[in-house]
């Protein structure tokens, strides 16, 4: 997606080899214009999928995750919890996952009364590197027996294996800006086929 590269490129801080922040933007500061634009992209490549909710983890895959409800007619949202909760409802699905930006282990929880059997549910979120919350989120999907129906990514480091892990799977998955490489300060984007 030409917007969404446009202010990877212009407000985009590349910090260290393979890290690049977008928080000015993204997931700190949300520019919500370009936040409805991405999630307009989303409902046109899943509504046909018809999805009953959205899922996502707390807290930068929210406001996408919203803005990608509202572009589907409202749907409702969920997000994983990383924290426990001493009035959480005791029927939780857990998954432990490796966060590569925190560099470090957590636990993601969803309650089971809200991800219900059978709903056919769509992962949106910000950045795909290693595809450890998007496992814990489907995970989390088989254990509430619904249903994936794709997986929306703002921002993919094609040079990590998230990626290509997941499309071998053959899950149905689009990534707005693929990330090939991050070198001296300079982005290298992936050229997509049909890219919005």
């Amino acid at each position: 997606m030409q917007a969404l590269k446009e202010a990877i490129v212009s407000k985009g801080q590349t910090i260290e080899p393979g890290i690049i922040k977008v928080d000015s933007f993204l997931n700190h500061r949300l520019d919500s214009k370009l936040l409805f634009k991405l999630g307009e992209a989303f409902a046109l490549r899943f509504g046909k999928e018809a999805p009953d909710l959205i899922l996502t983890i707390e807290s930068s895959g929210i406001a996408l995750a919203v803005a990608t409800a509202h572009a589907l007619h409202d749907i409702p949202v969920i997000f994983a919890k990383k924290s426990k909760a001493f009035n959480q409802s005791p029927d939780m699905a857990e998954e432990m996952i490796y966060s590569f930006t925190h560099r470090d282990h957590c636990v993601i929880r969803v309650d089971l009364r809200y991800l219900y059997k059978g709903s056919k549910v769509l992962i949106i979120d910000d950045f795909l590197a290693n595809g450890e919350a998007v496992k814990g989120l489907m995970a989390i999907i088989k254990k509430a027996d619904a249903n994936l129906v794709g997986i929306g990514i703002a921002i993919e480091k094609g040079f990590q294996q998230g990626g290509s892990q997941l499309r071998a799977l053959g899950l149905p998955l689009l990534s707005l800006a693929v990330i090939d490489e991050i070198s001296d300060g300079n982005i290298l984007f992936r050229n997509t086929d049909g890219e919005i």
